[in-house]
């Protein structure tokens, strides 16, 4: 369940991108300003094992659609200890020009904007027999698209011995909002290797509030981001902690949260680190309250060399917090009064206010917390459309922030904290006074899509008037300008673009382990 909604988060955030078989798509054209980058993740592999499946992602500093679009992969400083070849679920073509060598291109058109395009022509990295614990060297990645010079990036790879870490079972508890709770940390080592300390990552929800701060331990806030440990875990030992939570008391009841917990190597978290920098995500700062040991740990890591984890299939679990108790939301639709002459321009601030008590979080999702439609008032025409809206005509759908249409529908982030306003600003031209000429505002519109909010506390509210009126003393003629909304924007905008950074965090953490394979996938 888990692993699928975050696969539907990645999707959601856009780091991931789509292939582009047809024309370039209308505004993204080849531009000699616009500077390529190609980023290929630091990789610690085992030795006697399947390797790790990797790939590339290419970024721009402007929307662009590439093509002739190729990856070479020169791993000459790992010759002899590391191979690096097609991966034999990808439909690109790839061929071995010279020893220590790969080169793959893509037939299509690939669109790319600022978020970047990842999962570009992925293959699998694998130690050779002649590998031994504690090799190292890089891969060269360079990048080349028709009509741009190549960019290129160097990631360190590092060979070592094999660790298995197992993630305890999954677990369920409940809390009502405002309550503290506790909930296991566990790992075994099911190898047969002493793991030489352990790092692990959490992707919590929005409101499973830390209470205790530890200096092994890195926050966001009260979000608990990770945790290192450089305790020894012999082979076959099961290891555990407890953690102290506090349900956020604006949790939604009831309902559900949930805590992703991701094992993984010392090294191998020095990778991810990597992978979080070239997003600048940030895994927060160390807590001051003490440090969080594992029990029956035996002792502290001192031998050398690489350690990676041949089954990450068997690192991740999950912490389900059952929201007991009724600690609903009103969301109130928000409208616009504004004047103006015909003939002017004015802004309409619209949108919607979480009045609480409780927060919507739909960021595990990604998707919207709910949508909103906006009726145009009749003797106006929109200029300026955000672009999280869309024209809709019967069955048709516009392009984002089309303006021109009479009835539009929107679309907000995946988390609305309670008290948090978020508003949307369309330009209004006004072709035609009309007094009291009047647009409606709807929120929770029924969607055949994911999100959306059906369990309002005060339906009533869901509507809201836009009016347009002449300018005090302007009449019906003149090009004088109006006066805007009336309504302030009280919240930040953390509507639209709530959680970026943990998103990022949860896209590395479950891709680059839960998602994986035996031999290991990442797809950015």
């Amino acid at each position: 369940m888990l692993s699928n909604s975050s696969r539907r988060l990645l999707a959601g955030l856009g780091v991931a991108g789509a292939f582009v078989a047809a024309s370039a798509t209308p505004g993204f054209a080849a531009d000699p300003k616009v500077k390529l980058g190609v980023y290929f993740g630091d990789t610690t592999i085992a030795t006697d094992s399947d390797g790790k499946i990797e790939s590339s992602t290419v970024h721009s500093s402007a929307p662009v659609v590439l093509h002739d679009l190729t990856v070479r992969y020169d791993f000459t400083g790992l010759a002899g200890k590391v191979t690096v070849g097609k991966d034999e679920d990808t439909s690109a073509d790839c061929t071995s020009p010279s020893a220590n060598v790969l080169v793959c291109t893509s037939p299509w058109e690939v669109e790319v904007d600022e978020w970047g395009h990842g999962g570009l022509f992925p293959v699998q990295i694998k130690a050779t027999d002649k590998a031994a614990d504690g090799d190292a060297g890089t891969i060269k990645v360079t990048l080349s698209a028709n009509g741009f010079d190549g960019v290129s990036h160097e990631a360190k790879v590092r060979v070592g011995e094999g660790v298995d870490l197992a993630a305890g079972p999954e677990t369920t508890v409940s809390a009502a909002p405002g309550k503290s709770f506790t909930a296991p940390l566990k790992v075994t080592n099911v190898g047969e290797t002493t793991a030489k300390g352990a790092a692990v990552i959490f992707y919590n929800d929005y409101g499973l509030n830390s209470t205790k701060h530890y200096s092994n331990c890195t926050y966001v806030g009260d979000e608990l981001r990770t945790c290192r440990f450089d305790e020894e875990l012999p082979a076959g030992g099961t290891f555990g902690a407890t953690l102290p939570y506090a349900l956020g008391a604006d949790s939604m009841a009831p309902g559900s949260k949930y805590g992703e917990i991701i094992w993984m190597t010392p090294n191998e978290f020095e990778d991810f680190e990597g992978y979080l920098d070239n997003y600048d995500v940030t895994i927060g700062e160390p807590g001051t309250d003490g440090k969080l040991t594992l029990a029956e740990a035996a002792g502290k890591a001192t031998a050398r060399g690489f350690q990676a984890d041949p089954r990450p299939e068997n690192n991740g679990t999950y912490l389900e917090v059952k929201v007991t108790g009724n600690n609903g939301t009103d969301l109130e639709a928000l409208g616009a009064a504004v004047t103006g002459k015909a003939g002017a321009t004015v802004k309409a601030a619209i949108g919607l206010r979480n009045n609480g008590p409780a927060t919507l979080d739909y960021s595990r999702s990604g998707s919207s917390v709910t949508y909103l439609t906006f009726d145009v008032p009749k003797g106006t025409t929109t200029t300026a459309v955000p672009e999280n809206c869309f024209p809709v005509k019967g069955d048709e759908w516009g392009e984002p922030g089309q303006p021109g249409g009479r009835h539009y529908r929107c679309y907000f982030g995946s988390l609305l904290k309670a008290g948090e306003t978020v508003t949307l600003d369309f330009g209004l031209k006004i072709d035609k006074v009309i007094a009291n000429d009047t647009g409606l505002v709807k929120i929770n519109v029924p969607c055949e899509c994911d999100g959306g909010f059906y369990r309002d506390l005060k339906p009533a509210n869901d509507t809201a008037k836009v009016v347009v009126n002449a300018a005090p003393g302007g009449g019906d003629g003149g090009q004088g300008g109006g006066d805007g909304g009336t309504l302030p924007i009280t919240g930040s905008s953390t509507g639209l673009i709530a959680g970026v950074g943990a998103l990022l965090l949860a896209a590395g953490a479950v891709g680059y382990v839960l998602t994986r394979r035996r031999r290991t996938r990442f797809v950015a």
